[in-house]
Formats: structure tokens, sequence, C-alpha cells
């Protein structure tokens, strides 16, 4: 399928839509963006890992910053990293920063990348890992069928905010104080005026009515 410019999904992105809907509308529809010491962490590995290269190790072919794409989902991005296995079946490992924590962000991600990687090389990809720097520790990621609906149900969900350009309300959760953009996202705020105009609507006075 011929995607356009603007209907392409990036694999970044993905992350982001899939911790938090507002948080992928604030950097992809309205272009906010802030830092904390978690997305300067990121950032830090990923320039370390954005030369593309080339190894071998314990029979691996390793390739660093990989470009991938899938013509049938309209995604583009890059893998952190991909291990060639012996029989040349694609193992993507996305890497983070932190201990490790199962998140269905970094699932979907890796996910993602796996399936690209079946459109690129013809071959399934039954399998991907995180890679914790934090804590040293890899998981492995199974591409189960639900998982893999889950991230063809969010890439839809993005591409319809995308063209909607509508950004949702804040989800105002434990996610928020760890998020960069919670000064620009004020969900405290913004989730206590929608409380505020839903108690006038309830309660207004029957004169009003």
């Amino acid at each position: 399928m011929n995607w356009s410019d603007d209907d392409l999904v990036m694999l970044s992105a993905l992350e982001h839509y899939a911790y938090c809907p507002r948080r992928f509308a604030l950097i992809h529809i309205e272009s906010v963006w802030d830092e904390n010491v978690f997305t300067l962490r990121g950032e830090q590995l990923h320039d370390r890992m954005d030369d593309h290269g080339v190894e071998t190790r314990a029979g691996l072919r390793i390739e660093r910053a990989l470009p991938v794409w899938s013509d049938r989902l309209g995604l583009v991005g890059r893998c952190d990293i991909v291990e060639f296995l012996p029989d040349g079946t694609p193992y993507p490992v996305e890497a983070k920063p932190s201990k490790t924590t199962r998140r269905i962000c970094h699932d979907a991600q890796v996910c993602a990348q796996g399936m690209c990687l079946e459109e690129m090389y013809g071959v399934p990809v039954p399998a991907g890992a995180v890679s914790y720097l934090g804590s040293h520790r890899r998981r492995e990621v199974a591409l189960t069928p639900e998982l893999r609906q889950t991230v063809e149900t969010m890439i839809a969900e993005m591409r319809a905010l995308i063209r909607s350009g509508t950004t949702p309300p804040p989800a105002n959760d434990r996610r928020c104080p760890k998020c960069s953009l919670i000064d620009a996202c004020v969900p405290e705020v913004l989730a206590q005026a929608r409380a505020n105009r839903l108690e006038r609507t309830l309660f207004r006075p029957e004169q009003e009515l």
C-alpha cells in the first residue's frame, strides 16, 4: 500500500502512544517536547547506538541502528539492535536505560519491529527482546497473535488521531509523575477543570435548567 508522508507512523511514536495517547498527541500533533532524567538517559543511550554498524559475535550477525519499514502497516523507523540467528532469523532487541520493568509500550515497540523485519526479509520473527541496561538483563518478548493485533490496533488509532488533529484528555494517573511532559500536560489541573464542569452541569440550579 502506498502511504502519504503524513500517514506514515514512526516506530518510536508507538512507544509514546502505548505509554499514553495524550503524550503521543502532544509530541506528534502539537510538537511539544520537554526533558527529564528518563528522556535524557534514553537520548544518551540512543546517541551511542545511532551509528549503523555490523559485527559478528558468538555465531550471530549483529546490526545496530538498522532502518526498518512495513509497507503494509505504514511503519518506518530503526531498530536499536537486530541479531540475525544462524538460520537467518532476525531477532530485534530494543535497548532501554532503565531497570527491568515489563511495560506494554516496550513490548509493542519490539513487536512492531519484528513485524517490519518479517515483511522485509520474508521470514517469520517469533520473538524479540528488551535489553535493560540499568540492570544488565534482557527480557524476551514473544510476538503472539494477541500482541500483534494490539500493535495493529494502536497504529490505526495513532493514524486516526494524526488525521483528526485531536489531543486526548489527560489520564491523571500513576504514569504522569514520570512523564517528561507533565508540565505541558498539567493533568491534575485539567482533570479538576473537567470535574468542576461536570459538577456545574449536574447540580445546576433549577432556574437555570
